[in-house]
């Protein structure tokens, strides 16, 4: 897990873990911890502090495929946001 400052719209992750072998990118707002997950419409999983709407994380599916792909990024937590490969490049390097 490494440390990184990554923003998606309004969202702040500040830890990174991206598994390169199976595409599976993980953000952390903070320490990891236990959260309640909830899949996005785009198959991503958004998880949030227990019995809260505060998001604690999100695994992104496919990321390097989807920007390879589409040129962009989109994760709806309750509204559409996008992000480009420039800005989840220092968490895909993340390991």
């Amino acid at each position: 897990m490494e440390r990184v400052n990554i923003k998606i719209g309004p969202l702040s992750f500040d830890h990174a873990d991206y598994d390169a072998e199976n595409d599976v990118l993980y953000l952390h707002a903070g320490e990891p911890q236990v959260g309640e997950g909830e899949e996005t419409p785009e198959g991503h999983v958004i998880r949030y502090a227990p019995g809260t709407n505060r998001i604690v994380g999100l695994t992104v599916m496919g990321p390097r495929h989807i920007l390879e792909r589409d040129g962009h990024l989109t994760v709806t937590v309750p509204e559409a946001i996008e992000t480009t490969a420039q800005e989840l490049a220092p968490a895909l390097a993340a390991h």
